[in-house]
């Protein structure tokens, strides 16, 4: 019977690119690392259920974070769908401008500790904004959730809340994720070249829309500006485009809902040297 092809099962899966190629025998250990842009309403949480199983194994993933705060309704996360989606093989969720949005979700933060809002809000808010992760029969790792604030709700800098968490960080964790949650691109870009050699990845989230711009920046931090959405593909950001529309036309309020379209997978796949944290390679990932 013949071998199933590496490459061609993943690129099944939605991705194309050098990230795929099999790791050869005897190589250094990599981490394998999927980041989901946000997750929107149902039909986000959805395809999570259905398929995210599958593509742990088609993808050889042993880790995978997404950013969870618009999976009920569209905006906010309720405590019934933040423990759906760690139960159907979430590592680590986390949030942004509207985690707040559902009260259930506030004593979720008090229990569950792979729940994480943005670092840099006042201090006083539910949760904390960053942790380190031992997984048995994995290195350690870190995950730091910021909150932009340019065309952002009033919150701490999120540059001085990455330097103060980097010096908490235990020296021996050399993987370090940072989900930005920011709305101006330039923003995003800034992050990432501050933090450029101090983390392993600065992913951007919040706008619903993937960029085309993953790279290795000069210091060795990877990045891309934004991951995109887990939810309804065709969409105003994953509301139906007919009540934003009425918005645009009229100036008045008109309630948004999510589109009830076909959902698609966006976000970062990284291979990752578990010995240094570093990135190898880093590539925009979707599935439809």
């Amino acid at each position: 019977m013949d071998t199933p092809d590496p490459r061609a099962q993943a690129d099944a899966a939605g991705v194309a690119g050098e990230i795929l190629r099999p790791r050869p025998k005897g190589a250094a250990r990599r981490m394998r690392i999927l980041f989901l842009g946000d997750i929107v309403g149902r039909p986000g949480r959805s395809i999570v259920f259905e398929r995210l199983g599958q593509v742990r194994r088609d993808l050889s993933l042993d880790l995978v974070v997404a950013n969870g705060e618009n999976a009920s309704g569209g905006i906010g996360l309720t405590a019934k769908a933040a423990r759906q989606l760690l139960d159907a093989g979430i590592d680590v969720l986390t949030g942004g401008n509207h985690i707040f949005r559902h009260k259930d979700i506030l004593p979720v933060f008090a229990s569950e500790d792979r729940l994480l809002r943005p670092a840099n809000y006042p201090p006083g808010a539910p949760g904390v904004g960053w942790r380190v992760y031992r997984p048995a029969g994995l290195p350690a790792f870190a995950v730091i959730n910021l909150l932009g604030r340019v065309f952002m709700p009033a919150v701490d800098c999120p540059f001085r809340a990455a330097d103060a968490i980097l010096a908490e960080i235990p020296t021996d964790v050399t993987l370090c994720l940072v989900d930005f949650h920011a709305e101006a691109t330039s923003e995003k870009k800034a992050l990432a070249y501050y933090l450029d050699g101090r983390v392993s990845a600065v992913l951007g989230t919040h706008t619903h829309v993937q960029t085309n711009d993953a790279q290795l920046l000069p210091r060795g931090t990877a990045t891309l500006t934004d991951c995109g959405m887990t939810g309804p593909a065709a969409s105003a950001l994953g509301m139906a485009p007919e009540e934003v529309i009425a918005r645009y036309l009229t100036g008045l309020h008109h309630r948004f809902v999510v589109a009830r379209t076909p959902p698609e997978m966006q976000g970062a796949l990284l291979d990752v040297d578990a010995a240094t944290g570093k990135v190898v390679t880093i590539a925009a990932w979707r599935l439809t």
